[in-house]
């Protein structure tokens, strides 16, 4: 991992709350906060000045708006929410560019498994644990905040633990 361990060490703490709220969130309500989505990226603006360079610093909010713009065209073409859009181009600072095929395979793998225990969980007795949440009565819609924030705490985990 391209990551230095060091920052992925640094973010985590703040980073992993955030996913978790936005997993819970998303799943309760269908909707990833726009307080959440803020707060991320002000985890990335304090914490990102500290511990990085500053020409990283100053790049990596290129990687924020490029995963913006594409999440508005993917928003609008209806394949994700904006909710969703506005989340990943909040986290998309914190992923290294030599880890975007890694965070790419977490993320697939990520949401496979979030989208079968989802499912699972909605025609189980889990459900009656959370039984007032949107996202068990939404038909085909899934609360993707379940993948995106895993996907991060996951990758930023792996980071603090495997990083460069």
């Amino acid at each position: 991992m391209q990551i230095p361990a060091f920052a992925a060490l640094c973010f985590l703490p703040f980073v992993l709350p955030l996913c978790l709220y936005t997993v819970f969130t998303d799943m309760r309500d269908m909707r990833i906060k726009n307080h959440a989505v803020v707060a991320l990226f002000a985890v990335y603006a304090v914490i990102g000045l500290f511990v990085l360079p500053l020409d990283i610093y100053l790049w990596r909010y290129v990687a924020l708006i490029v995963v913006l713009v594409l999440g508005i065209a993917f928003n609008m073409a209806g394949v994700l929410g904006a909710g969703d859009a506005k989340f990943a181009a909040a986290a998309a600072p914190l992923i290294w560019p030599g880890d975007a095929a890694l965070v790419m395979l977490l993320f697939a793998a990520n949401l496979l498994a979030a989208f079968c225990a989802h499912r699972l969980a909605k025609h189980t007795r889990l459900r009656d644990i959370a039984p007032h949440w949107k996202s068990w009565v939404t038909g085909s819609k899934f609360p993707m905040g379940m993948a995106l924030g895993g996907t991060l705490a996951i990758y930023l985990t792996l980071g603090a633990a495997l990083g460069s």
